[in-house]
Protein backbone atom coordinates (compact mmCIF):
# COMPACT_ATOMS: atom_id res chain seq x y z
CA UNK A 1 0.00 0.00 0.00
CA UNK A 2 1.41 3.72 -0.56
CA UNK A 3 0.02 6.35 1.14
CA UNK A 4 0.10 10.24 0.27
CA UNK A 5 -0.67 12.75 2.67
CA UNK A 6 -1.74 16.11 1.91
CA UNK A 7 -1.04 18.65 3.55
CA UNK A 8 -4.16 21.00 2.55
CA UNK A 9 -1.19 24.05 3.29
CA UNK A 10 -2.92 27.15 1.13
CA UNK A 11 -6.71 26.25 1.50
CA UNK A 12 -6.92 25.91 5.51
CA UNK A 13 -10.46 23.90 4.77
CA UNK A 14 -8.97 21.01 6.66
CA UNK A 15 -8.71 21.32 10.49
CA UNK A 16 -5.60 22.08 11.80
CA UNK A 17 -5.99 19.45 15.04
CA UNK A 18 -7.45 16.62 12.27
CA UNK A 19 -4.18 17.38 10.08
CA UNK A 20 -1.19 17.27 12.71
CA UNK A 21 -2.73 14.44 14.75
CA UNK A 22 -3.12 12.53 11.47
CA UNK A 23 0.46 13.58 10.49
CA UNK A 24 1.75 12.73 13.73
CA UNK A 25 0.34 8.96 14.13
CA UNK A 26 1.55 8.26 10.20
CA UNK A 27 4.94 9.42 10.87
CA UNK A 28 4.77 7.34 14.14
CA UNK A 29 3.85 4.35 12.78
CA UNK A 30 6.71 3.95 10.57
CA UNK A 31 4.60 3.33 7.09
CA UNK A 32 6.49 4.41 4.57
CA UNK A 33 3.98 7.60 2.82
CA UNK A 34 4.77 10.56 0.73
CA UNK A 35 3.75 14.15 1.83
CA UNK A 36 2.79 16.98 -0.31
CA UNK A 37 2.08 20.91 0.91
CA UNK A 38 -1.12 21.15 -1.11
CA UNK A 39 -2.73 19.21 -4.03
CA UNK A 40 -4.94 22.30 -5.34
CA UNK A 41 -1.97 24.19 -5.96
CA UNK A 42 -0.43 21.25 -7.57
CA UNK A 43 -2.97 21.13 -9.58
CA UNK A 44 -3.29 24.86 -10.49
CA UNK A 45 0.25 24.53 -11.51
CA UNK A 46 -0.18 21.66 -13.40
CA UNK A 47 2.65 19.89 -11.30
CA UNK A 48 4.30 17.37 -13.12
CA UNK A 49 4.67 15.21 -10.17
CA UNK A 50 0.26 14.34 -10.34
CA UNK A 51 1.29 11.90 -13.23
CA UNK A 52 3.85 10.43 -11.10
CA UNK A 53 1.58 9.48 -8.23
CA UNK A 54 -1.36 8.84 -10.71
CA UNK A 55 0.71 6.54 -12.98
CA UNK A 56 2.88 5.62 -9.56
CA UNK A 57 0.56 2.62 -7.78
CA UNK A 58 -0.58 5.18 -4.99
CA UNK A 59 -3.42 3.80 -3.20
CA UNK A 60 -4.59 5.96 -0.42
CA UNK A 61 -4.79 9.56 -0.17
CA UNK A 62 -5.55 11.38 2.70
CA UNK A 63 -6.61 15.03 1.84
CA UNK A 64 -10.32 16.22 1.61
CA UNK A 65 -13.35 15.51 -0.25
CA UNK A 66 -12.72 12.54 -2.85
CA UNK A 67 -14.60 14.17 -5.52
CA UNK A 68 -12.44 17.20 -4.81
CA UNK A 69 -9.07 15.11 -5.29
CA UNK A 70 -10.20 13.16 -7.89
CA UNK A 71 -11.08 16.33 -9.76
CA UNK A 72 -7.49 17.75 -9.12
CA UNK A 73 -6.19 15.00 -10.89
CA UNK A 74 -8.43 15.06 -13.96
CA UNK A 75 -7.88 19.04 -14.11
CA UNK A 76 -3.92 19.06 -14.52
CA UNK A 77 -4.45 15.95 -16.82
CA UNK A 78 -3.83 12.91 -14.98
CA UNK A 79 -6.86 11.28 -13.53
CA UNK A 80 -6.87 8.66 -11.19
CA UNK A 81 -7.49 5.27 -11.26
CA UNK A 82 -11.28 4.88 -10.53
CA UNK A 83 -10.84 1.42 -8.83
CA UNK A 84 -7.16 1.57 -7.17
CA UNK A 85 -7.28 4.74 -5.38
CA UNK A 86 -8.93 5.46 -2.04
CA UNK A 87 -9.20 9.31 -0.90
CA UNK A 88 -9.72 9.57 2.68
CA UNK A 89 -11.51 12.99 3.93
CA UNK A 90 -10.03 14.89 6.94
CA UNK A 91 -12.16 17.61 5.98
CA UNK A 92 -15.09 15.38 7.40
CA UNK A 93 -13.93 12.05 9.48
CA UNK A 94 -11.88 12.50 12.40
CA UNK A 95 -8.57 12.08 13.20
CA UNK A 96 -9.37 7.84 14.24
CA UNK A 97 -11.50 6.96 11.58
CA UNK A 98 -8.42 8.06 8.64
CA UNK A 99 -5.96 6.02 10.72
CA UNK A 100 -7.90 2.98 11.41
CA UNK A 101 -8.30 3.26 7.52
CA UNK A 102 -4.82 3.40 6.97
CA UNK A 103 -2.78 1.71 9.50
CA UNK A 104 -3.21 -2.07 10.29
Amino acid sequence: MKTLYCNCTYAKVVPLDVKRDVLRRLSDSGQAFDAVADLCDMSARKDPALKKISEGGCTKIVACYPRAVRWLFHAAGNPLPEDRVEVLNMREDSADDIVRKLLP
